[in-house]
């Protein structure tokens, strides 16, 4: 692929970063992003700079522009998340219902639904979750339990999801439950529904993290009624709804906005152990290096998604290949940050960084374990045999 921006491209670049010095909040833009104490003040935040940032066209910029967006291509796309990043602007609030359902509304969805939820979804008027893991089954969606019971209008709803991403702030959830009869091949029977988190039936359990946060939660459905307006695509095939949604998620939704944030943290921990002698010691030297060369192999898969998305392709089984790279990266680079900035060290960034890495620990089950990327690679990329 041409890795030059077009003039067209290089305007918009120009265009949103004078939006940007105009608009950004004055705590932003330098170093590691502030971090609220309370969840929901910052989500609040995220509500509405989200806001801001829909009214002057500058999120989902590769929607069609009658459901809100510019109708621009991948390339733009990434060009608006890199800028974003670059300038350490708070994180879209709504990412869920913007990279990933929104995505698969366009995809499987019908025009009334589009019509319905793709406009709230730009604003953060309405939030989105995604209710897909389960206690019992977790990153093997396959064996889900989940059920949804066909009724007269619709479907009830009855089982359990967990590690749901602020679920508690959600106005809706995307949900993955069996609407058929078992079958040999567990892929079958599985449908996808937009759920209603405030409807009746519907209980919602904050988890604490080790970082002290309660981000995820366990979602409890207990007959939930679901209209059959809300089923996405055609009842019994959620899996390819599903597949999708995670698609997007491990191969397009973040890896591209990842690269710049640590890319800024990395210069900033150089410079840091520059400043505290911690660069003469080798151990520190060959984690920093170790941490530019991964920064440098997501840097190429993320051009390899780009190539191929440009080309009208789905990012298909190698967005696990993408996953896996950023979650080696993430955990490296925060290894990386302790020994520069640990205990004792006198940075300022030491607590903020001490926080990344237990935040990173997630990193390797978040968006599928690294086990069943792994699994993924094996058998659809590599033709390896299932046993």
């Amino acid at each position: 692929m041409d890795l030059d921006l077009t003039c067209e491209q290089e305007a918009l670049r120009s265009e949103l970063r004078d939006w940007l010095a105009a608009h950004l909040p004055a705590e932003y833009g330098s170093g590691l992003p502030p971090r609220l104490a309370d969840l929901s003040k910052a989500v609040e935040l995220g509500r509405r700079w989200q806001a801001k940032l829909a009214e002057a066209r500058w999120v989902a910029v590769t929607w069609p522009v009658e459901y809100g967006g510019r109708g621009l291509g991948a390339v733009e796309h990434f060009l608006v998340a890199e800028e974003l990043a670059r300038y350490r602007a708070p994180e879209l609030v709504g990412r869920i219902g913007i990279n990933l359902v929104g995505p698969t509304l366009l995809a499987h969805g019908s025009e009334e639904q589009r019509r319905r939820w793709m406009p709230p979804i730009l604003s953060a008027e309405e939030l989105w979750c995604q209710l897909f893991s389960e206690p019992d089954a977790g990153s093997d969606l396959a064996s889900l339990s989940t059920r949804a019971e066909e009724v007269e209008g619709g479907f009830l709803v009855t089982g359990r999801k967990v590690w749901t991403s602020y679920a508690q702030f959600a106005d809706w959830g995307l949900c993955l439950a069996r609407t058929g009869p078992g079958s040999p091949r567990r892929h079958d029977g599985i449908s996808a529904l937009a759920v209603d988190m405030h409807a009746a039936g519907v209980q919602i359990h904050p988890l604490v993290q080790i970082t002290g946060d309660a981000e995820f939660n366990e979602v409890i459905l207990e007959e939930v009624f679901v209209p059959a307006s809300n089923l996405i695509g055609t009842c019994g095939q959620g899996w390819a709804v599903a597949s999708s949604t995670l698609a997007h998620e491990r191969g397009t939704a973040f890896p591209f906005k990842e690269a710049v944030v640590h890319e800024g943290y990395l210069t900033s921990l150089y410079r840091q152990a520059q400043a505290n002698g911690a660069l003469e010691d080798p151990v520190v030297a060959d984690a920093l290096a170790q941490s530019y060369i991964e920064l440098g192999l997501l840097r190429l898969e993320n051009l390899r998604t780009l190539s191929r998305l440009e080309r009208g392709e789905d990012p298909g089984p190698d967005s696990s290949r993408v996953k896996l790279i950023w979650t080696s990266m993430t955990q490296q680079l925060s290894d990386a940050a302790l020994l520069v900035c640990g205990p004792g060290s006198g940075s300022s960034l030491s607590g903020t960084w001490q926080r990344q890495w237990l935040w990173s620990r997630a990193a390797s089950i978040a968006g599928g374990t690294s086990e069943i990327q792994r699994d993924i690679i094996a058998n659809r990329i590599l033709g390896l045999p299932r046993h």
